[in-house]
């Protein structure tokens, strides 16, 4: 499949500080690709540079097979749909999709516009404000702004993160039913492990302005490449050097018949609806927590049990 975007050993200099250190990509062709990584790992500046608001120290950025450094971004088929959404507070629903496509002189934006909002389920409110709209409609809003202008690729600047937790996983949903929709190449930028896994095609994991992996969600998270990215995709048990995940760390009286155990002491078990977290501490001193369905039975302070854990689900790391 073609690739819509490639970064080439893309570097960003800043006085004191190197936010990219030669950061390579490729992004296919109709595909939800995610950066993850935490704050200051250089992904918005990645999605900066993309977008053409600044320009890379060194490296290219090419899109459809073309190096685009030096041009601004009103030059750049690509649209941006930033946290804040930044919305005319002055327009209507319809005033605000509409106004890039009148920015480009397009003929006909009345016909353009109304196909977006139906199909982001906004007709009927085309006369509101953004004061006027929830939280999830100021966002349908805000991707119709940018789709209505059919970009190469779709920069999406943690998008979900204004929105409470409920609307959050619901829109997490309809923003992939969307990109499969509309076909439209989307660059999602978060620091959220649980969006990226549940919406991506792709992730490249970001760690100190480099990547330190790429990969389908299930390879990042159950065959992380590093440390860094074990422990930043999700809740990891260190024993003697081995990471484990806490759901597939068992725990019993009694160590089960050829699988890997060590002797441990309950410390606490936490109820969390959906199961069961019991943390104990390994003769050696070293802590883990066992995540079990609900009715698995109680594990109480201070009782002695194994950990335990088959081969396969080993991480080992140099």
């Amino acid at each position: 499949m073609a690739a819509v975007l490639e970064l080439r050993e893309l570097s960003q200099q800043y006085p004191g500080h190197r936010a990219l250190n030669g950061v390579s990509l490729e992004i296919p062709q109709g595909s939800f690709y995610s950066l993850l990584g935490p704050s200051g790992c250089g992904k918005t500046t990645t999605l900066r540079l993309i977008a053409g608001f600044e320009e890379p120290t060194s490296g290219e950025v090419r899109l459809g097979g073309v190096c685009v450094n030096g041009r601004p971004p009103y030059e750049r088929n690509v649209s941006t749909v930033f946290q804040s959404y930044a919305l005319f507070p002055h327009m209507t629903v319809e005033g605000n999709v509409e106004f890039g496509l009148r920015q480009q002189g397009a003929s006909e934006p009345a016909a353009s516009v109304a196909r977006i909002l139906e199909l982001m389920e906004l007709s009927g409110k085309q006369k509101r404000y953004p004061a006027e709209l929830s939280g999830g409609e100021r966002q349908r809003v805000a991707l119709a702004r940018s789709l209505v202008l059919a970009p190469q690729l779709l920069l999406l600047d943690e998008p979900l993160a204004a929105l409470d937790p409920k609307l959050r996983k619901q829109m997490r949903h309809e923003l992939k039913e969307l990109q499969r929709r509309v076909g439209i190449t989307f660059l999602f930028v978060t620091h959220d492990q649980e969006e990226a896994l549940a919406m991506s095609d792709s992730i490249a994991v970001m760690n100190h302005g480099r990547i330190e992996q790429v990969g389908s969600p299930e390879d990042v998270y159950l065959r992380p490449a590093t440390r860094f990215v074990a422990g930043f995709l999700g809740a990891v048990n260190w024993i003697d050097g081995i990471g484990l995940r806490p759901e597939v760390t068992g725990i019993a009286r009694q160590a089960p018949a050829g699988a890997v155990s060590r002797a441990a002491t309950v410390v606490h078990s936490t109820f969390l609806g959906n199961c069961i977290q019991v943390m104990a501490r390994l003769d050696s001193g070293e802590q883990a927590v066992a995540e079990l369905a609900r009715g698995n039975g109680a594990f109480h302070t201070g009782e002695a049990v194994h950990l335990y854990w088959k081969p396969a689900d080993e991480m080992r790391f140099p």
